[in-house]
């Protein structure tokens, strides 16, 4: 059996500890709203419908009028990814490499919903659905693509934690 390295000779494991915790949250404040159906089409004083609109009324209007299939996948992180998240912040943090299927498939799933289904979509979609502020959308956006895509990266091998990258 392999013996993971310690976690301060694995600063990448670091790095991916404090965005997904970072994602926890913001699959909390963000993804849960449109799922259980909150209206964030205007300002209301409240922190987190005011937060999700400020984001959505420019850049995604898919987001901000999401249809059935969207409360899907926002569902999936609210309620999927976010606990998934959790875990994958303590197996990073204590080298646990049975995390690694598990990642895999999370960052496929998660390339594949939001890289492919919802870019394209915005981009390219019907005009109602387009983003209307691309910056705003990918700045918000590509990181939750980005990072599963080095995580993948990170889990192409058996027992990653027994070495740095």
């Amino acid at each position: 059996m392999s013996v993971s390295l310690p976690l301060r000779d694995r600063k990448i494991d670091i790095f991916f500890a404090v965005l997904f915790a970072a994602f926890t949250v913001t699959s909390l404040i963000s993804d849960l709203l449109p799922t259980v159906g909150v209206n964030f089409s205007r300002p209301t004083g409240d922190f987190f419908v005011d937060s999700n609109y400020w984001y959505a009324h420019d850049a995604d209007p898919l987001f901000m009028h999401p249809p059935d299939w969207m409360r899907i996948v926002t569902g999936l992180s609210a309620f999927v990814y976010m606990p998934f998240y959790v875990v994958l912040v303590f197996a990073l943090v204590t080298g646990k490499n049975w995390i690694q299927l598990p990642a895999v498939i999370y960052a496929t799933m998660i390339v594949t919903l939001t890289g492919i289904v919802v870019f394209g979509v915005e981009f390219f979609g019907d005009p109602a659905t387009r983003t209307g502020n691309p910056a705003k959308f990918l700045a918000f956006n590509l990181p939750y693509v980005l990072v599963p895509l080095l995580l993948l990266i990170r889990m192409r091998a058996p027992s990653p934690f027994t070495r740095r990258f």
